[in-house]
């Protein structure tokens, strides 16, 4: 007689599928797979061929073809400010990374899914969202906000009576919360991330220069050199930035210095910053007590921005650190909530 014969259905789905949790991000889409971990950390870009569901590349060879591709071809991204743009450029995303990640073993059944949306998400984007999971091959689909996602990930006690603050930014969202006994207690959601400080550079570059830039090529400068403090030694570094004259129309190198990029990004991060104290306004007395032991803690791609930690400390006030692999909190977090969805359920959105 089979061993499995008198399990539950709900264990046997467990026992042959291989869950996961995603992070569906506007820059990178990471994927989380039940006992395994983080399997897939690709950017989030997709490649077809025109007026037909053919997927020529996604992720990092996706990426690739941004803005160099023919008539024939679509290269995009179809994530804007932490929520879908185009939901079925986002399925044949999605649909190809869960292959990928399961090429090595076909699964019985569908999987489960948990996947961090941003707190400023609309019920119809949401709903966007839960389809593209559906038609990608979920037969259980779950959300969770990222920045509970993202506390989970970083470790944080959430389960506590007792305040953790988590800032969470992104390439499209940044997300302010305070956590207590497994709810948000308040917060914030801002659409400002990463991408708007690649626009920033393009800006200040087009602006002071006559010169028009990329917005991948912004992104290299702000990994290269930005910051949001400067210090000594960054401040004597410079690159030279190549792109298109505005005035001639010819190509054209100029040489942009630290100085210049954290004038560049001084509005964005004076937005994030603004955005954390509206937040600590917000939060009940008691709550705000424990915020001063346990101070701010950082996530999210965009937190790894040079000095950031320090200019938010300093401007609050308060303790602020970031997390161990700010980049994969979300998705750890969302992971821990698919292997435990009982334990997890109240942190899950209705």
């Amino acid at each position: 007689m089979s061993m499995f014969k008198f399990l539950p259905a709900q264990r046997l789905f467990s026992i042959f599928s291989n869950d996961v949790a995603i992070d569906l991000g506007t820059a990178n889409t990471v994927v989380y797979v039940r006992n395994k971990g983080v399997v897939l950390n690709e950017p989030s870009v997709v490649a077809v061929r025109a007026h037909t569901s053919q997927v020529l590349a996604a992720g990092k060879e996706a990426k690739e073809m941004l803005g160099k591709t023919p008539e024939n071809i679509v290269a995009c991204r179809p994530m804007r400010d932490g929520v879908i743009t185009d939901l079925e450029l986002t399925e044949y995303m999605l649909r190809h990374f869960i292959r990928s990640v399961h090429n090595d073993r076909r699964t019985l059944v569908r999987p489960r899914m948990v996947i961090g949306v941003p707190s400023g998400i609309t019920q119809v984007e949401l709903r966007a969202v839960e389809d593209a999971a559906r038609q990608a091959g979920a037969r259980e689909v779950h959300t969770i906000l990222e920045p509970m996602a993202a506390a989970i990930g970083a470790g944080l006690m959430v389960q506590e009576p007792s305040g953790n603050m988590i800032v969470d930014i992104g390439g499209g969202t940044t997300e302010v919360a305070v956590i207590s006994l497994k709810s948000v207690v308040f917060c914030k959601s801002v659409r400002i991330g990463g991408d708007e400080m690649d626009r920033a550079i393009v800006q200040y570059v087009k602006r002071k220069y006559n010169l028009l830039v990329g917005e991948r090529t912004a992104e290299q400068i702000k990994i290269e050199i930005g910051s949001a403090m400067l210090d000594p030694e960054l401040s004597k570094r410079s690159v030279q930035v190549k792109g298109r004259d505005l005035v001639t129309g010819v190509p054209k190198t100029v040489t942009l210095t630290a100085q210049e990029v954290n004038e560049a990004l001084l509005e964005t991060v004076a937005s994030i910053i603004d955005t954390i104290r509206i937040a600590l306004e917000n939060t009940p007395p008691e709550l705000s007590s424990d915020l001063v032991d346990q101070g701010i803690v950082m996530a999210g791609g965009s937190s790894l921005l040079r000095g950031l930690d320090r200019l938010i400390a300093k401007e609050t006030g308060l303790p602020v650190r970031v997390a161990e692999d700010p980049l994969f909190c979300v998705v750890k977090g969302a992971g821990k909530a698919v292997e435990n969805l009982e334990f997890f359920r109240e942190t899950l959105m209705r």
